[in-house]
């Protein structure tokens, strides 16, 4: 008698095991006999699977290109500008100098490259009688590794410049072609300012990323020593410093203590700006992850199209096979076997439309891998979310065709011509 329960329960799991592999036969018998409406319905739901993956892969290739770019102006960067006595109209200029600099060098650890920038409006020769503007920017030695730049020809002015006031400048690669055709050709080329200062020009430059005149650079600018720029203003003003911090991870720490820094280091109602790209990638990551989104959104209803052309093949099923079902009715088939028969036809459907789906999805970027040197990233997750997505589609869309299905009469059925 201790044995029974046992027993019972093996044979209702033989039993259930059993129901579902004839269930699952039929479904696959039913495909094959209707092969052209199936494999038509299921590339339906291909398309829209495989849209999902490559949608992904588009959004994160565009995220990826888009944080690159920001990264090339230099991760590490950071930035102060002073802003004026914001709480006073009538209260003294009081902007930056060199001892700011050093002063945040020493008191922020953080900091392993500083420059800044003075910039002046000129204008040079460029040929008979011919004028052009030009901005002359004087920055340290350090402003090239701050803003991570290239250098095309030459080199970039260095310390010994920078202590002897060498008259030494590097221009850009825009400037160097406008005035000598290419970048090498312009190295140990004499360039003078209009007070007829002349300067050797030792290297030829180019931003990282190109800004499109949006940053301090614009395309016809020559850097000279901070120490010789100092001749042509004034004061000792600075109002625009760079740092670079040690690593990415000292960017925000870092951008406080400078703050702190100038802030202790002037009056309370001088207003500084100190500022990173940080937040900038962080906006720009949450911009390309929306992008991404929407248009997975947009892709979703594709295999909501393919969920009704399921729908719709799965009622003309039915009504095909209505006097199939009253004969498995009178035979002892229970509704709920009836209704887990179509759906698991309508899930068959949308299954392999969704795998052959998610081979095309992933098998198209890899071919690109292979073709070209650019690695396009590739979301596992996007594949994960596709496949449940179209066995979602195929239990939803397949309901109402099993349902009613399920619901015949039995006698009627029978009847049916």
């Amino acid at each position: 008698m201790a044995n029974a329960p046992a027993l019972s329960l093996s044979s209702t799991q033989h039993r259930f095991t059993i129901g579902l592999g004839e269930i699952l036969n039929f479904a696959y018998d039913a495909f094959c006999s209707n092969k052209l409406q199936f494999t038509l319905t299921a590339l339906a739901m291909a398309v829209g699977t495989a849209s999902v993956i490559l949608v992904a892969t588009i959004g994160l290739t565009g995220k990826q290109y888009m944080l690159r770019q920001l990264q090339s102006i230099g991760t590490n960067m950071i930035y102060a500008d002073y802003q004026g006595g914001a709480q006073r109209l009538d209260s003294t200029p009081d902007p930056m100098t060199v001892e700011d600099v050093q002063a945040v060098r020493e008191q922020v650890p953080n900091v392993v490259a500083a420059s800044p920038t003075v910039a002046l409006e000129d204008h040079i020769s460029v040929g008979a009688g011919k004028q052009s503007d030009i901005l002359v920017l004087g920055v340290d030695p350090e402003y090239l590794r701050v803003r991570n730049l290239k250098v095309l020809a030459g080199r970039f002015f260095d310390s010994e410049d920078s202590s002897g006031r060498n008259k030494v400048a590097v221009i850009t690669e825009k400037l160097a072609q406008k005035l000598y055709g290419s970048s090498p050709v312009a190295v140990s080329q004499i360039i003078k300012l209009s007070g007829g200062l002349p300067f050797t020009i030792v290297g030829v430059f180019k931003e990282s990323v190109d800004t499109f005149g949006q940053s301090e650079i614009q395309e016809d600018t020559m850097l000279i020593p901070y120490t010789v720029s100092r001749f042509f203003v004034p004061t000792a003003a600075i109002y625009q410093i760079y740092f670079s911090a040690a690593s990415p991870q000292d960017v925000i720490p870092a951008t406080a203590a400078i703050k702190r820094v100038l802030q202790s280091r002037h009056r309370a109602e001088s207003v500084y700006s100190v500022q990173n790209l940080t937040q900038f990638l962080t906006v720009a990551g949450r911009i390309a992850d929306a992008m991404t989104l929407i248009l997975m959104l947009v892709s979703f209803v594709t295999l909501l199209v393919s969920g009704i052309g399921i729908m719709n093949i799965m009622l003309a099923t039915v009504t095909s096979r209505i006097r199939e079902i009253g004969i498995r009715k009178a035979i002892g088939a229970t509704n709920r076997a009836i209704r887990f028969q179509f759906l698991a036809e309508a899930i068959l459907i949308s299954l392999t439309g969704g795998i052959v789906g998610i081979v095309v999805g992933l098998a198209i970027p890899w071919s690109v891998r292979f073709l070209t040197d650019y690695r396009f990233p590739i979301s596992g997750l996007s594949a994960i979310i596709a496949i449940v997505v179209s066995s979602v589609v195929g239990i939803i869309f397949g309901t109402v065709p099993a349902t009613r299905a399920s619901q015949l009469d039995p006698v009627e059925s029978l009847r049916y011509e």
